[in-house]
């Protein structure tokens, strides 16, 4: 069975639609690029939707009611939306679930040295990257310091026009014949993915270029060197995203993998109802720490929605532990996260009738894992059957595949993780090329159809 285009439904009303929605995820896209950006985004908009801190109502000892927007922080690396269902939320939620970690490199503990006149930092990769798409490429530098008198210091540098930017060199072509040599994943080495970041000295040090970016470190971000034993500071691809492809259907950027699912989320709870209250309560959940096993406290792994869902529930008078068991069960999910885009360049790694295309519409990806699906979450047919009615008959584009051949390799999500609930759940998203690499492609009407999708979930499932 064979997808169509769903650029071809579109009149070109249609078509500014599609491009008005995708030039907010753009932006959305340019400003967050690390997951605490885009908590910090997301509850931004979220206040302006009339959402209130799930704390705050618990510290006030408020009731909760159909209606109420609520959303609940975990150490501003995950965010849960949350709007309150007409039944008792023990009856299931229809949640929209994804990531908004992304690879990248990480500053180490100890990160600055200086060697032959350069000031350097140490940094270790985070996530599943192929480390020689990471050299002379601008990088830029994000995250949080935090000094020990509980203040917190905010980083950006490099995506001001007039910031510097900072990067890891590539070895030369003309002395690269033994590199050539070594295997893809060889290339470059992870302990050799370390930043030049100044070359100017200070006089009468023993250290005279560092010494003196530590000036500047003093001087304009107001922190020590040894601040950096607790820092987060990420090392992000420089730049905004862009239109791709001469009729601008396409954006490049960094990070679609998971934003590209989390901000059509988030904009499908906004818009859910208006002001009028679904039948089911409906959530929304931005989480970190995918890319690396979604472990931690801010990864599904955790018990922070779980946590979520008891004070909820208590707030509005239900709480029983049965009561939360059964209100997790009885929920029905996307597990949204991206899917590989068939590449022309690179047939032979994808079984065609079994992939997904750019501009073909919201993926569903019955199953990932690996191999023999090690590691997967795989869909129920009844789950399917009933997410395909509803779209079709909301006209919403989609799209099933698989992550390439069968013994190719393979992927995982967050989708096997609330599978262990007893919720049905399967995954879906959009289609990229270039997954992983510093810079991702997709299609703008494969974004604009994943917020149909997920707007059309949460409105119909379960009805």
């Amino acid at each position: 069975m064979e997808t169509k285009s769903a650029w071809l439904k579109y009149d070109e009303a249609g078509k500014k639609e599609v491009f008005a929605f995708n030039e907010g995820y753009k932006e959305f896209l340019s400003k967050c690029k690390t997951e605490r950006e885009c908590v910090t985004e997301a509850v931004k908009q979220a206040k302006e939707q009339g959402y209130r801190d799930l704390t705050e109502v618990v510290d006030a000892g408020e009731k909760l009611q159909a209606g109420d927007k609520i959303y609940a922080d975990c150490m501003g690396k995950a965010l849960a939306l949350f709007v309150v269902g007409k039944e008792p939320l023990e009856k299931g939620m229809n949640i929209l679930g994804a990531h908004i970690d992304s690879p990248r490199l990480d500053l180490k503990q100890n990160p600055l040295y200086e060697d032959s006149g350069l000031a350097m930092l140490d940094t270790h990769y985070y996530g599943g990257v192929k480390k020689y798409q990471w050299v002379a490429l601008p990088l830029a530098m994000h995250g949080v310091v935090a000094k020990k008198d509980g203040s917190i210091i905010t980083i950006s540098i490099g995506e001001d026009d007039s910031d510097p930017v900072v990067g890891v060199s590539d070895l030369l072509i003309h002395l690269s014949a033994d590199q050539l040599e070594k295997k893809g994943k060889e290339v470059v080495e992870g302990e050799d993915l370390n930043l030049s970041i100044g070359n100017i000295p200070s006089e009468e040090a023993e250290e005279p270029v560092k010494k003196a970016i530590l000036q500047i470190i003093k001087e304009k971000y107001d922190f020590e060197e040894e601040d950096f034993l607790s820092a987060e500071i990420e090392i992000v691809p420089a730049g905004r995203a862009r239109d791709y492809g001469l009729d601008r259907s396409m954006i490049m950027g960094y990070g679609h993998d998971d934003r590209v699912c989390a901000y059509p989320s988030m904009k499908a709870i906004f818009d859910l109802n208006g002001s009028e209250a679904p039948e089911k309560t409906a959530v929304c959940l931005l989480v970190d720490k995918e890319e690396i096993g979604s472990v931690g406290a801010t990864g599904m792994q955790s018990r922070f929605f779980e946590n979520a869902v008891a004070e909820l529930m208590n707030a509005m008078g239900e709480y029983t532990e049965l009561g939360v068991r059964r209100a997790l069960q009885h929920s029905k999910m996307l597990s949204s996260d991206v899917s590989a885009a068939f590449d022309p360049n690179y047939p032979s790694v994808m079984e065609k009738k079994n992939a997904a295309f750019l501009g073909n519409g919201l993926c569903f990806n019955k199953f990932t894992g690996s191999r023999g699906k090690s590691g997967s979450n795989d869909a129920n047919a009844e789950y399917l059957a009933e997410l395909r009615k509803v779209l079709d008959d909301k006209n919403v584009s989609w799209q099933t595949c698989e992550l390439g051949k069968v013994d190719q390799g393979g992927g995982g999500t967050i989708a096997f993780i609330m599978a262990n609930y007893g919720m049905e759940v399967v995954d879906s998203g959009v289609a990229v090329h270039n997954m992983h690499a510093p810079w991702e492609i997709v299609s703008k009407v494969d974004v604009y159809e994943a917020y149909m999708g997920y707007l059309t979930f949460l409105q119909n499932i379960g009805k």
